[in-house]
């Protein structure tokens, strides 16, 4: 009696994370042992998006509950740091009365008066 086929690997992230894109690679150790990684993922210049609107910070606000409000997926704050060019998330919500670009996803761009 033969054993079922492996299913295939998962991918290491899901599609919706900031890392899917990127792949992964292979490092061999000296001893041959085979370790898998996340390739670098590169931060996007804000031009590559197009903006939708701006949004004001407002006192309490969070890159999460923003995420949440703005975008529908409070994991998905990335999206806000990419097109407002920050690396610290936190960074997104201070301070109170500044402004965060919202954006459609990167490259993604709809023609004037679609």
């Amino acid at each position: 009696m033969s054993l079922p086929p492996a299913p295939p690997p998962a991918p290491p992230v899901p599609p919706t994370s900031r890392y899917f894109p990127v792949g992964t690679a292979v490092y061999v150790t000296p001893a041959g042992e085979e370790i898998a990684y996340l390739r670098r993922r590169f931060i996007p210049p804000p031009e590559a998006f197009q903006l939708l609107h701006l949004y004001s910070v407002v006192e309490g606000d969070r890159h999460d509950t923003m995420a949440a409000r703005l975008l529908g997926d409070p994991e998905q704050f990335w999206r806000l740091c990419d097109a407002n060019a920050v690396m610290r998330p936190e960074d997104l919500s201070h301070p109170p009365g500044g402004r965060v670009r919202v954006t459609l996803p990167e490259g993604i761009v709809v023609p004037p008066n679609a």
